[in-house]
């Protein structure tokens, strides 16, 4: 630890002194009506001849930074339906440069439509949303589905070829997926999906997803009532109500949330394990669940004036109430042969609460930009199961047993980050370190001794330090970057410490992106290494019972998963596409495999680390509009080389998966807007699981506003069909295969209302600290 601290001290020391003899450049840009100007280009040229030296473009605040060289320069400021304006460099300080729409450019625009839906900037794939038929989708939720390259996989959105992304709103880091919910998609003014995060991010990022916000305007007292009901089965209701008050540079905003939510599931399954004799189990089981769901959040910004600002939330997020119940039916063969049946009943129950601290500071001392992040998590959860099981052997005899379990969990997590940037030799130069603490104990307890009382704790440190430039050479823009972590991680079980199962790990990931058009076409070319630690509750060797066949436990020996990616993107019009290739060495699959050759019809369901293999990752979209429709397709290829155990020998799961989206907007009379959208998912092989059958499903949406846009109605109807099953076969080492089918109840309809009042948005500018740790827990 002390060589850390070194590390990072010395870094620091290394990168703040670098003074620069060159001039900075700044200013803001505002429009007509004196609001700040953001993502205006701001290009410095050389004269005579006009060579370009160094671009950039203006901040949320209208505000941009430039380094000229020499004297003999000029400042070129563009921005789509403005006119162009020149300054002189001289003198440093520009002041505010008022900007004045170019009707003609404005007309152009309009009527060329030339402007693409998705395009390439700088290190992401940048949907607009503002003035588009996405700001109607509902909520953030709503909008991500509908984005290239996003798919709802039924456990989530994933970006397509890498996986879970990581969520910001306005720089922000989303603790919490909810918060995407409570998003209105007509707040929403563009989307970034990244796929290849640089160097700032953590090693174990694979996408980012940057939403921002529109530029809120006007002070006083706001809010934004959002009443929805769903009916899936069974009714559940949710209302959200956000609030703001904004007084000169004084920001105060908060939210209360309050979900009653029903949830329902049908999982069938059979098990075939090759022992000394041939078990296969059949297994049908129903899950119903209800969930009552408490969330507040308040927090404030102050704007000291253009260089310091500083802000700060607290939110709590409580579940009183959770209810699972749980019916299990299980038949059980011998070599073909009956053996047993069973039948289990459980109810269980889970309440948490959840306390988070966010605090930030953003300021600018000389040239450079500082951003402080501090972060603070405690959350405990208790959770309490009963089961009633009624076994039947095929000799006759029957018993009954009833199995009690208790799980106590306690998480405690300090975070803390400061990144600095500056202009630095005609580009971009920024240099970070962050530290994270992690404190979690786990109690497990079986009144009757079925399953072994357990008492783990896992303490982990985590140190990290990048860098990372950017450049532009002519129309080419190059990015490197560097990051280095250090994880220490201490795994104790009944207060003893287990040397084998505690590790320290020293990383370095280098990065590197390129960004330069070719003709009309945007072309982004970028490589990464990262890394994926297991989740907290993978590496418990606590063993937690599910029924009569099944435990479930994590596993200590689980190593972090090493991957190299290199990724292309390109955009042209209303065309864009991305294409992925990674090498993948240690991953983390499901397994299945007997408890104990005293009764292997028990499974016990865990990970472990795979071989080595490779994948290729190819998408396209293609959006345009055609009167008042306004349709988009993606399709997209995965595909994986991969050899795992069965018992019929080794095998390959190198079958190809396609998925096809097909959306649709269409403009009704009396200003509805009527959405449509198709998924299809074809058979094919993903990891250790092989789909067996192809799955699609047809979800719709009616949107309609009154009342200037304060009010508005949103219908929406998911898996219209009721056609979106799962099947697979999930291989499971050269003893066990397990075939799946599940019914994810994704067949729903609900309604929301919403009414605005004079609403503005928050000015929080904190993007989070620790956030690698905080998604493992």
């Amino acid at each position: 630890m002390k060589a850390i601290k070194t590390f990072l001290f010395t870094s620091l020391l290394v990168f703040l002194p670098v003074i620069l003899s060159a001039q900075t450049v700044s200013g803001k840009l505002v429009d007509e009506k004196n609001q700040p100007l953001s993502y205006a280009n701001v290009v410095l040229l050389s004269l005579p001849d006009s060579a370009f030296v160094s671009g950039t473009i203006s901040g949320e605040d209208g505000s941009f930074t430039l380094e000229a060289t020499s004297e003999n320069q000029i400042v070129k400021i563009s921005s789509i339906g403005y006119k162009t304006v020149c300054k002189p460099v001289s003198p440093a300080n520009i002041g505010i440069v008022q900007l004045v729409s170019d009707a003609q450019m404005l007309g152009e625009v309009v009527v060329k439509g030339d402007l693409p839906k998705t395009r390439v900037k700088g290190d992401a794939m940048v949907t607009e949303v503002k003035n588009s038929k996405l700001s109607y989708a509902g909520t953030a939720n709503d909008v991500l589905r509908k984005l290239p390259g996003v798919a709802d996989v039924g456990n989530g959105l994933q970006v397509l070829g890498r996986g879970t992304p990581e969520y910001y709103i306005n720089g922000r880091k989303v603790r919490d997926l909810s918060e995407l919910d409570q998003l209105s998609s007509t707040s929403i003014r563009n989307v970034e999906v990244v796929m290849n995060p640089g160097a700032r991010y953590d090693a174990s990022v694979k996408a980012v997803i940057r939403i921002n916000t529109q530029k809120p305007a006007g002070e006083g007292f706001g809010f934004d009532n959002r009443l929805m009901g769903d009916y899936n089965k069974k009714a559940g209701w949710l209302d959200q109500f956000n609030f703001n008050y904004r007084k000169n540079n004084f920001d105060l905003f908060g939210l209360l949330f309050y979900s009653d939510s029903y949830y329902w599931k049908t999982h069938q399954a059979v098990q075939d394990t090759y022992l000394d004799k041939h078990w296969k189990q059949e297994s049908l089981t129903d899950v119903e669940s209800r969930s009552r769901t408490f969330t507040g959040r308040l927090g404030m910004n102050y704007v000291f004036n253009n260089n310091h600002s500083l802000g700060a939330y607290y939110r709590i997020s409580r579940q009183p109430y959770y209810k699972n119940y749980m019916d299990v039916y299980t038949d059980v063969f011998s070599n073909g042969t009956d053996y047993e049946s069973s039948d289990n009943s459980s109810v269980g129950s889970n309440d948490y609460t959840k306390h988070t601290l966010d605090l930030y500071y953003n300021g600018n001392a000389g040239n450079w930009q500082i951003d402080v992040d501090g972060n603070a998590i405690w959350q405990t959860t208790d959770a309490d199961n009963l089961a009633n099981e009624q076994i039947n052997a095929m000799d006759g005899t029957n018993s009954v047993r009833n199995v009690t379990t208790y799980s106590d969990t306690e998480y405690e997590f300090y975070a803390a980050k400061v990144v600095l940037s500056r202009p630095l030799w005609g580009g971009n130069f920024s240099v970070g370190a962050e530290y994270g603490y992690m404190n979690r104990n786990m109690d497990y307890r079986n009144p009757e001794g079925i399953i072994s009382d357990s008492k783990d704790e896992i303490n982990e440190n985590n140190a990290s330090a990048y860098a990372e430039y950017s450049k532009a050479f002519g129309k080419v823009n190059a990015q490197l970057g560097i990051r280095y972590e250090y994880d220490d991680f201490d795994y104790y079980v009944n207060d003893e410490h287990q040397k084998d199962q505690s590790k320290v790990y020293h990383n370095v990931f280098p990065s590197a992106s390129l960004f330069f058009p070719l003709g009309k076409t945007q072309v982004m070319l970028q490589y990464r290494s990262e890394i994926q630690r297991p989740r907290y509750s993978q590496l418990s060797s606590q063993v937690v019972y599910i029924n009569r066949y099944t435990y479930e436990g994590g596993n200590p020996l689980l190593r972090p998963v090493m991957t190299n990616s290199l990724n292309l993107g390109v955009s042209y019009r209303w065309l864009s596409g991305r294409a992925g290739y990674q090498h993948v060495k240690d991953d983390i699959f499901n397994t299945s495999y007997p408890y104990s050759s005293e009764d292997p019809t028990i499974a016990l369901i865990s990970q472990n680390n795979s071989p080595a293999y490779d994948m290729l990752f190819v998408a396209i979209t293609a959006a345009t509009t055609i009167g008042k429709w306004s349709p988009s397709w993606t399709a997209s290829l995965n595909k994986q080389w991969l050899e795992v155990e069965s018992p019929e020998g080794n095998i390959n799961l190198n079958k190809p998966l396609f998925m096809l989206n097909w959306d649709n907007s269409l403009e009704l009379p009396m200003g509805f807007l009527l959405n449509m959208g198709v998924r299809w998912m074809s058979t094919g092989d993903m990891q250790n699981t092989r789909l067996d059958e192809q799955s699609w499903s047809v979800n719709g949406s009616l949107h309609k506003s009154i009342m200037n846009g304060r009010m508005s109605f949103l219908l929406q109807a998911n898996d219209i069909f009721n056609t979106q099953k799962q099947y697979g076969t999930l291989y499971s080492g050269e003893v066990r295969t397990i075939k799946m089918y599940n019914d994810p109840n994704a067949r729903s309809v609900s309604l929301t209302v919403r009414y605005k009042f004079n609403t503005t948005k928050s000015k929080y500018k904190g993007t989070g600290a620790g956030e690698s740790q905080k998604n493992r827990m």
